[in-house]
């Protein structure tokens, strides 16, 4: 059985290769101020790290990248040049910490690089050539938004995927920094699910501009890193 928000076949496999760990963003080199909360012991186990991503993801971050990732989406269908600069200015100045915001722009760049390199598409250029006109840096969530509705793929496939591979990477990083076994890692993100699938379905029906975010003490976390002394992370 198909629906309209399926995804198979060759669409599939390239939205798994794009959020893949593989797929060269650089991914593994943030935390998005984990390790600062490892640091000051507010995450200690895998249910503070499982709380601690439910934040990001439905009040954080995660709840940010959802409507850039749409208002980037919806700029392509839509051959709206003007939207996806909107989308561009946003994914700049909704970043609250310097951190924060180099893990975010690092990504887009990287994965707007290889993208255009081996599936390269007008939507792909013609972003590049807005970001450059208007002095903007790409948004990592714009970056892939743009470059799934490209290729025809649904937006909540596409969310959805985006949002566990921005959910597993900070699972990634908690079981290197806690520590934790694998099996927590995996205990952590089965239970991240319907988070996700929450998240995406919200992102869709709230209006766009509606992307704040509040999870103030990842955010403080992410400003204490900056002056961490001992760092695994760029985040």
């Amino acid at each position: 059985m198909t629906t309209e928000n399926s995804v198979s076949g060759v669409r599939l496999q390239r939205l798994m290769t794009w959020l893949s760990p593989a797929f060269p963003v650089g991914a593994f080199s943030y935390s998005h101020g984990l390790e600062a909360a490892v640091e000051t012991d507010m995450i200690s186990d895998r249910e503070e790290l499982s709380s601690w991503i439910k934040t990001i993801v439905s009040s954080g971050a995660g709840r940010v990248d959802a409507a850039l990732f749409r208002a980037a989406y919806d700029a392509v269908i839509d051959d709206d040049a003007d939207g996806l600069t909107w989308a561009l200015e946003r994914g700049e100045v909704m970043c609250p910490t310097r951190e924060l915001r180099l893990e975010t722009l690092s990504q887009g760049a990287a994965f707007v690089s290889a993208a255009a390199r081996h599936w390269s598409s007008p939507w792909t250029e013609r972003l590049r050539d807005i970001a450059a006109d208007t002095g903007r840096e790409i948004a990592y969530p714009v970056a892939v938004g743009v470059t799934a509705a490209d290729h025809g793929i649904p937006v909540l496939s596409a969310l959805e995927a985006y949002l566990h591979a921005f959910a597993a990477n900070i699972v990634s990083a908690g079981v290197r920094a806690i520590p934790l076994g694998q099996s927590d890692g995996l205990h952590v993100l089965a239970g991240l699910e319907p988070v996700i699938v929450a998240a995406a379905d919200a992102a869709l029906a709230r209006p766009v501009e509606d992307m704040g975010s509040a999870a103030i003490m990842v955010d403080w976390a992410s400003t204490i890193h900056e002056t961490q002394y001992s760092r695994l992370f760029r985040s």
